[in-house]
């Protein structure tokens, strides 16, 4: 179930990402959203702890911050394996958008999902 809304969850920040991007961001629209959304999550499964392993020297060096290139390394893949239905004009918005969709799905998770427990 949490894999779902997850899937929903990108799915809508592609769709505002295209909005406020639309000229380096297309997307044909909602359907292409969703399946951008879960082609993204397969690549995240499979694709993702590899290049983990394989950058975890410049991971460590960067303090993390170089998980944010790995997203976006993945966002292209998406973009490559969806064709004309999903378009990233670049590697620079790539990691822009894997910057904003990182930020609002830990507001997200943190907000919504995962509320703190009142003892």
């Amino acid at each position: 179930m949490k894999w779902l809304i997850g899937i929903l969850i990108n799915a809508v920040l592609f769709m505002a990402i295209a909005g406020y991007f639309s000229e380096s961001f297309l997307l044909e629209g909602f359907s292409a959203a969703l399946g951008a959304s879960f082609l993204l999550s397969i690549v995240n499964i499979i694709v993702r702890p590899l290049l983990i392993i394989l950058t975890l020297p410049a991971t460590v060096l960067t303090l993390g911050f170089f998980l944010f290139v790995i997203n976006a390394i993945t966002l292209e893949i998406t973009d490559y394996l969806m064709g004309d239905a999903f378009e990233i004009a670049g590697f620079g918005m790539a990691l822009l958008a894997a910057i904003i969709m990182s930020i609002v799905t830990l507001i997200v998770n943190q907000t919504i999902l995962k509320p703190s427990k009142k003892n």
